[in-house]
C-alpha cells in the first residue's frame, strides 16, 4: 500500500483531472450530454492503458529507438504548451466558430487525440510512469516485482477513475460558475497548461545540458 500512495501522490498532480476537466469542457461545450459521457468515459479508458502502456512497455521502446526520457520530456513539452498557448488564445473564440450542428462523430474523433494525448495524460505522466518502470529493477523475486506492478495499476486505475468523474460532471462546474467564470476557469487552466509544457520542457532540456556538461571530453 506504500508503493500505491506513493505512485498515487507522484501522478494525480501531473494528470491533474480537475484542472484537465475544465479544458474538456472547453473543447466540449457544444456536445450533447451523451456525447460527453462518452468521451469521460472513452478518455479515462484511453488514460488508463496510456499509463499502463508507458510502464510497462515505456523502456523498451525508448530502448528500441534510442530515445531518452529528457528528449520525451522535451518533445512533449512543446506539445502541450503549444496546446496550452492555443486554448488561451483561442478561448470564447473557439466557442463561437464552433458551428451548431457539428457531427457527433467529429466530437468522438477527439476522444484520444487531443483529449486523452496530450492533455490529460501527457508527456509528463509518461515520463513519470516510464520512470516507475525503471524502478523495477530492484526488486529481486518475481513476486515483489508482481506486487510492484499490481501497486502502480491499481493506482493508474484510481486516476482514471477520477478523471472519469472529473469530466462526466465538468458541465455542473459550468452551471455552477456561470458563463462567465466557466470562460475565466478554462483560461486560467489553459495558462496552466501552458506553465506545465513549459516546465516540463525546461526538466528534461536542463536533464540534456546537464548530460552535456558532466561529459568528459576525450584526451
Amino acid at each position: 500500500m506504500e508503493i500505491f500512495f506513493i505512485v498515487l501522490a507522484a501522478v494525480f498532480p501531473v494528470v491533474n483531472p480537475p484542472g484537465s476537466a475544465l479544458v474538456f469542457l472547453s473543447l466540449t461545450r457544444r456536445a450533447p450530454a451523451e456525447v460527453r459521457w462518452f468521451l469521460a468515459r472513452r478518455v479515462a479508458i484511453n488514460a488508463f492503458f496510456v499509463m499502463a502502456g508507458s510502464l510497462l512497455l515505456g523502456t523498451f521502446v525508448l530502448n528500441l529507438y534510442g530515445i531518452s526520457v529528457p528528449i520525451v520530456r522535451v518533445a512533449g513539452g512543446i506539445i502541450v504548451a503549444g496546446a496550452g498557448w492555443k486554448l488561451l488564445s483561442q478561448g470564447s473564440q473557439k466557442e463561437d466558430d464552433t458551428p451548431d450542428n457539428i457531427d457527433k462523430a467529429d466530437y468522438r474523433s477527439l476522444a484520444f487525440y487531443p483529449l486523452t494525448l496530450p492533455l490529460t495524460t501527457g508527456p509528463g505522466t509518461i515520463a513519470v510512469m516510464i520512470s516507475l518502470g525503471f524502478s523495477r529493477s530492484p526488486y529481486a523475486t518475481a513476486t515483489d516485482e508482481l506486487l510492484h506492478i499490481s501497486m502502480i495499476l491499481l493506482a493508474a486505475a484510481v486516476v482514471a477513475a477520477s478523471i472519469y468523474v472529473c469530466f462526466a460532471y465538468a458541465s455542473r462546474a459550468e452551471k455552477l460558475l456561470g458563463h462567465t467564470g466557466t470562460d475565466i476557469a478554462v483560461r486560467l487552466s489553459a495558462f496552466i497548461l501552458f506553465c506545465i509544457g513549459v516546465q516540463i520542457f525546461w526538466t528534461g532540456a536542463s536533464e540534456l545540458i546537464q548530460g552535456v556538461l558532466h561529459t568528459p571530453k576525450p584526451g
